[in-house]
């Protein structure tokens, strides 16, 4: 795993192990690092079992994150997204297919997956579709998502343009 200053901690009820190798199974670059685990010490306080996932270290893509089994108090929503930037339209469809199983879809490349956790998955060209000089075409391209679920690269080529 590389050092970075910064990780994102994801907090889970008691799934976090589960979570970290659902992920990693998904994403090519990949790794499960450590993995600090409850003992009966502090179980009054932490309630979970001897032995369980307490701390899980991973990193997808590159990127470093740690899930925690920190117990049902608190709930992932959508004012936090991991937004993951797609060269390929197989890439979309890759991430896509795989995050949204026991998930749900939402619109604009939004989902939650069956953790609850939400992503967005867009094509990396969108920021340059959306900022073309010519305003009309810019705008063709965010009516264009604004009707899509899943992002189609093809169908924001193609708006930009006036097809």
């Amino acid at each position: 795993m590389t050092k970075q200053k910064m990780t994102i901690c994801l907090w889970f009820d008691d799934q976090a192990e589960q979570a970290a190798n659902y992920y990693a199974g998904i994403f090519k670059d990949s790794s499960i690092g450590a993995i600090s685990r409850y003992g009966k010490e502090g179980a009054e306080i932490h309630r979970k079992p001897a032995g369980s996932a307490m701390v899980v270290s991973f990193s997808l893509n590159g990127m470093n994150f740690m899930a925690l089994n920190g117990g049902p108090i608190f709930k992932f929503n959508e004012a936090v997204s991991i937004v993951v930037s797609c060269e390929t339209q197989e890439e979309i469809d890759h991430y896509w297919e795989a995050l949204t199983l026991d998930g749900e879809e939402s619109n604009c490349g939004w989902l939650k997956d069956k953790y609850g956790v939400s992503w967005q998955i867009v094509p990396a060209a969108l920021s340059k579709l959306m900022s073309a000089p010519d305003a009309a075409a810019s705008q063709r391209v965010v009516k264009a998502f604004m009707q899509m679920k899943k992002f189609e690269i093809e169908k924001l080529i193609q708006a930009q343009q006036g097809i």
